[in-house]
């Protein structure tokens, strides 16, 4: 129930949506002040999260910075699913997120990890069959990475159940912790107070940077609407994060 609730109300917390619904409303108002307000209101979103110069500075300050890995390997580095998606044949495809599976296999490759754990199952409201971690080991094989450094966990819809059904496979596996964590780098603070919260020590490793991770320049002053997709997703993970304190 909670799983498809967040999923519907997701919406809400939208930018686009705040701008949509002040605009929309401010050609239905009758009361003068109350529609030159909203449209105000809605001019203010609209440059807010336009600003590239903004969301760069939110970045900066919202994600989790790596830790130095240490010289021995670990036994396992978590690759948090999302990376790929659903194609229309039914088989996968790498998406976006992608860099998070090229950074877990580069440390499974350059022998920082002995074991690679891939943990995803469908996030989808309506989903069939498809698991991404199937499709993601299907991957790592075609690399010739042996079954026997490979883990799965083909459960999990979101990152609460990515920590609970992860730490059940690492435990029968008997892989001793820390493990390094391997996910976004907008995603890594939310997921690093799941992983407290269940008991599993991991080493951030963040990746698949979106925003804030470049110079600053002039062109962060021109507006865009890009910023506008991504702070959907900083937003969705500071109401994530919020929310999980009160779990």
């Amino acid at each position: 129930m909670f799983f498809a609730l967040s999923k519907l109300l997701l919406i809400f917390i939208l930018p686009f949506t705040w701008f949509f619904v002040c605009f929309i409303a401010s050609l239905l108002v009758k009361k003068p002040k109350l529609k030159r307000r909203l449209r105000v209101a809605s001019v203010v979103i609209l440059l807010v999260f336009s600003s590239p110069f903004l969301i760069n500075r939110f970045a900066d300050f919202w994600d989790v910075a790596p830790v130095p890995l240490k010289a021995t390997p670990y036994s396992c580095v978590i690759v948090l699913g999302g990376f790929s998606s659903e194609g229309a044949d039914g088989g996968g495809y790498f998406n976006a997120a992608s860099d998070r599976f090229i950074e877990g296999v580069k440390l499974l490759k350059t022998g920082k990890a002995s074991h690679i754990l891939i943990s995803s199952g469908n996030g989808n409201l309506i989903h069939d069959n498809f698991a991404e971690a199937d499709w993601v080991k299907t991957q790592l094989q075609q690399l010739q990475i042996p079954d026997s450094c490979i883990l799965i966990e083909n459960k999990s819809r979101n990152t609460i159940e990515n920590a609970a059904f992860s730490k059940v496979v690492l435990d029968k596996a008997h892989l001793q912790p820390p493990y390094i964590l391997v996910t976004s780098a907008f995603h890594m603070r939310r997921s690093l107070g799941i992983f407290k919260h269940t008991q599993i020590p991991v080493v951030p490793y963040p990746c698949n940077y979106f925003a804030g991770h470049g110079k600053i320049g002039f062109d962060e002053l021109i507006p865009d609407s890009g910023p506008f997709f991504i702070w959907n997703i900083y937003i969705k993970e500071l109401v994530g994060t919020t929310v999980n304190l009160f779990r």
